[in-house]
């Protein structure tokens, strides 16, 4: 991923997380809009990378449109074969589908997401990816 829009992605997440600490909606508002035209604006370009959509779905607030944006994530993710982001984007995604009531949805997202998390290093999100859907699975 390019650095400059990496450091901007991630400074933009930090804006993004003092606003909805501090309630500013205002500022929010302001730095999504400045997210999601980086979103928008490497679509498809050499630029394009699933963290600024992983990203821009997390600080989405209307939970089937950041479902639809992860979706979307998790196609960058498969397009440059990102276990990486394919598991954690995979797990984000079925987190949401849980709290819309959707637990057959969220089963589905969980199991490509342990499938991925086979081939990752971060042993945290792994668990969690299993824990969670063996809860699902046997409720």
């Amino acid at each position: 991923m390019n650095t400059k829009i990496y450091k901007e992605v991630l400074y933009l997440a930090k804006e993004l997380m003092t606003c909805a600490n501090k309630k500013d909606q205002a500022g929010f508002d302001a730095y999504y809009a400045e997210l999601k035209a980086i979103c928008d604006d490497n679509d498809g370009t050499d630029k394009d990378h699933p963290v600024q959509w992983e990203t821009l779905g997390d600080f989405t607030d209307d939970l089937e449109q950041a479902i639809v944006i992860y979706d979307k994530a998790l196609e960058k993710a498969a397009a440059i074969n990102s276990k990486d982001y394919l598991s954690s984007i995979g797990f984000a995604a079925a987190q949401l589908k849980l709290e819309l009531g959707d637990n057959a949805a969220a089963i589905e997202y969980l199991e490509q997401a342990k499938i991925h998390s086979n081939k990752i290093i971060d042993k945290e999100l792994k668990a969690e990816i299993h824990d969670v859907l063996f809860d699902l699975k046997k409720a």
